[in-house]
């Protein structure tokens, strides 16, 4: 998987890239390998230039819904307040599933825990926990007497709003007093030189970092505990932390710019898109997803399947049928 690098903006092509023509794509840091894996492969077979971007997801709905960019991608729905803002700036977009991910809760490697409850999750990083909850053992009794450290994604990331939603029950709603950063690269650094700390980033971060921390099975609603993983995500059985990820596109921009066209059949083409995806470590969509993909954007078809929020237990048959 390709490792996303510290700076605000990471460029995949060099700094003449900034001309007007080249295709802007930004938004989520979970979404980015796959953006970059595009960019990268379209410029190969193109020579037509692409600007990928990192604000987060929430950071990108926003340039995307002032009309900066053509491109947005996320790691959880469109909020009603950021489709609303699209509207009052007539920017009309489409909505594009491109591969599911599974969230991992980890900590250190010297952690003697192999899984934890959503219930104690929900307990370790909820808002009541500020100021309250700061030892393993107030999670379970069980657990060691022990500090507990909290890192997780920022606050402007469509990770944090769907682990929110999922574990705690309302989206963006947690403790205020957690390590929250937009770099995933930050939590592994903390969780991986700190014993009694915890984290949860996408799964594909984990992959490239199995060693330096341990991902947690998750017991969900007093069910056995699972294994995070592609296979796991696929089969519906690794809940509530499984997720779709997205790629909005600009309608207007489809229509008058052809290199965004361009782009945009290209990232949905199946004859690559589905080899590209697997390449960053996410689990890509069937076939017949990006065919419908490919109808859907050839009948310019907007709007959101999602209503203004996530949703838990989505799989790869729910998105099919959404397209």
């Amino acid at each position: 998987m390709r490792t996303l690098t510290l700076t605000a903006i990471a460029l995949v092509l060099p700094a003449f890239a900034f001309a007007q023509d080249a295709v802007q794509v930004d938004g989520s840091s979970t979404v980015f390998p796959v953006s970059e894996a595009f960019a990268e492969e379209y410029q190969i077979a193109t020579g037509n230039r692409v600007v990928v971007g990192v604000s987060g997801t929430g950071g990108g709905f926003k340039k995307f819904c002032r009309g900066e960019t053509s491109f947005s991608g996320a790691s959880r729905p469109i909020k009603t307040e950021e489709a609303e803002l699209c509207a009052e700036n007539g920017i009309e977009f489409l909505e594009m599933p491109v591969a599911m991910d599974a969230l991992a809760v980890i900590v250190n490697p010297d952690n003697p825990l192999t899984c934890m409850s959503v219930e104690e999750l929900k307990t370790a990083y909820e808002t009541e926990a500020q100021g309250k909850i700061d030892n393993w053992n107030q999670l379970n009794p069980e657990y060691p007497d022990q500090t507990l450290t909290l890192f997780g994604a920022g606050t402007d990331s469509g990770t944090y709003d769907y682990f929110t939603f999922a574990v705690i029950g309302e989206e963006g709603a947690s403790r205020g007093d957690f390590t929250a950063t937009e770099d995933d690269n930050i939590t592994i650094q903390g969780v991986s030189t700190d014993p009694d700390a915890i984290g949860f980033l996408g799964l594909a971060y984990v992959e490239e970092n199995r060693g330096r921390v341990k991902p947690l099975e998750i017991s969900y609603d007093g069910g056995e505990c699972v294994e995070p993983s592609t296979e796991n995500a696929a089969s519906g059985t690794y809940q509530p932390l499984t997720r779709p990820l997205f790629m909005y596109v600009n309608k207007a921009h489809l229509d008058e710019m052809p290199n965004v066209e361009d782009f945009a059949k290209f990232f949905f083409d199946p004859a690559h898109a589905i080899d590209l995806v697997a390449s960053t470590g996410y689990l890509a969509l069937p076939e017949a997803a990006f065919v419908a993909a490919e109808e859907k954007l050839a009948a310019r078809k907007t709007g959101s399947f999602f209503d203004g929020g996530s949703k838990v237990g989505v799989t790869p048959a729910d998105l099919l049928a959404a397209n």
